[in-house]
């Protein structure tokens, strides 16, 4: 059922590579619910992925952009403004990568190198989105801006590796950010801290299917799925929300505030 939350909004949604991508549902969700937005990747990912499928589907113009390059994201604003015709109401970054995590290494033998990058694409391109889109004026007011993150961010998951320190950052960023555009005109920057999810890039990191197994037993509701998110962010996209910024949400059915639970324990006490 739709409600026309976001009737008459224009946004930025970034990262949708498949239909299992969180952003695919996202802007799924955020054209069911009245929004019109651009669609933005790096261009190895709009090769390699689907996304011109989503474009039609979503009637959005599809811009590539390498979330690393100040010049890249303030031609995605400036042609997004341009083809939405006005200023931007949200922004979802969606955009995550480890090459150390990719090449299999474990968290005792990270190349540095690579894990700048990771720290690079993963949180910085939020400071950069955002700074770009201060210098261009590119934000209504109570514009509201949502990144998606991890509980690894506050807790420890070995196969997480340097991921987990992008993640942190990315969350002090928006806290950051979110006291400097709030300020300034009202704009909202939170994060959602969501269950693991059966994405391309998810079940892509090593025990993925053990984690997720155990993640929906500890959670009272089980897994947060793609399209649960979707529907969480686009409350936070509207206007229903216009006083919430600078918190980490976590979307995980429970699992962050849980210590143990009772389908866990069955599923590791010794059989009789």
């Amino acid at each position: 059922m739709a409600y026309n939350l976001l009737k008459g909004k224009r946004g930025i949604i970034t990262g949708a590579l498949d239909e299992k991508s969180i952003a695919w549902r996202v802007a799924l969700k955020a054209k069911e619910e009245g929004a019109v937005f651009t669609l933005t990747n790096a261009p190895v990912a709009l090769r390699m992925g689907q996304v011109k499928e989503l474009a039609k589907i979503c009637e959005a113009e599809l811009i590539p952009a390498d979330a690393t390059s100040v010049e890249d994201l303030t031609t995605l604003f400036q042609k997004s403004m341009e083809v939405l015709g006005g200023k931007i109401d949200f922004l979802l970054h969606s955009i995550g990568m480890s090459p150390n995590v990719r090449k299999g290494r474990s968290y005792g033998d990270l190349k540095y190198d690579d894990f700048l990058k990771s720290i690079d694409i993963s949180a910085i391109s939020l400071h950069k989105m955002l700074h770009v889109a201060e210098k261009l004026d590119a934000f209504n007011e109570y514009a509201s801006v949502v990144a998606l993150s991890y509980i690894a961010a506050q807790r420890t998951f070995p196969s997480y590796s340097d991921m987990a320190q992008a993640k942190a950052v990315l969350e002090s960023i928006a806290r950051s950010y979110g006291e400097r555009l709030g300020r300034m005109k009202k704009v909202r920057v939170n994060t959602v801290s969501q269950s693991p999810t059966k994405t391309t890039a998810g079940t892509g990191i090593e025990g993925f299917d053990a984690f997720f197994e155990y993640a929906n037993a500890m959670s009272p509701l089980g897994n947060a799925t793609a399209d649960d998110c979707a529907d969480y962010v686009v409350t936070l996209f509207s206007d229903l929300t216009r006083k919430v910024t600078m918190q980490n949400l976590y979307h995980d059915g429970g699992f962050s505030s849980m210590g143990m639970s009772d389908a866990l324990i069955e599923m590791i006490k010794p059989k009789s």
